[in-house]
């Protein structure tokens, strides 16, 4: 098992003890866990990551393929708008979602306030400047 992988199963055992709470770098922040299906692979992935919840629709939350600012997305993101569909748990709840990506003035719109929320954001997009644009994606209860 990676660093990486060994790292996300803590966080999903803690996800899943705490009714979808987590503590240290996340203590507060809203967390997911995606569940996509590995393109390559065709295995499960529960990938844990922060979301944000749409203000006016409670179907609809968007999930982030930052990487920590990384110059590559993250294969998860690949998987679901490969796959066009996932599941996530939020809190208690677990459930299928649609997958579409959000681009142009409503991407920066809803990244903009990602990154007001949790400052982590805007580090992440001046380390991907000139390299990628971190991707948004909505995810709406199917």
């Amino acid at each position: 098992m990676t660093e990486t992988q060994d790292w996300n199963s803590q966080i999903i055992n803690e996800f899943r003890a705490n009714e979808g709470r987590v503590g240290g770098p996340f203590e507060g922040a809203p967390m997911t866990l995606v569940h996509s299906v590995g393109r390559k692979s065709g295995r499960q992935v529960v990938s844990p990551m922060m979301y944000m919840a749409d203000e006016q629709d409670p179907e609809l939350i968007y999930v982030f393929a930052s990487k920590a600012g990384a110059p590559t997305n993250p294969d998860w993101y690949y998987n679901l708008t490969t796959a066009g569909k996932g599941e996530v748990e939020v809190g208690t709840q677990t459930y299928p979602v649609t997958v579409a990506e959000v681009t142009g003035a409503e991407r920066d719109r809803i990244y903009a306030e990602q990154a007001r929320r949790y400052p982590g954001f805007a580090e992440y997009e001046e380390k991907t400047a000139g390299i990628r644009v971190i991707p948004v994606l909505a995810l709406r209860r199917a």
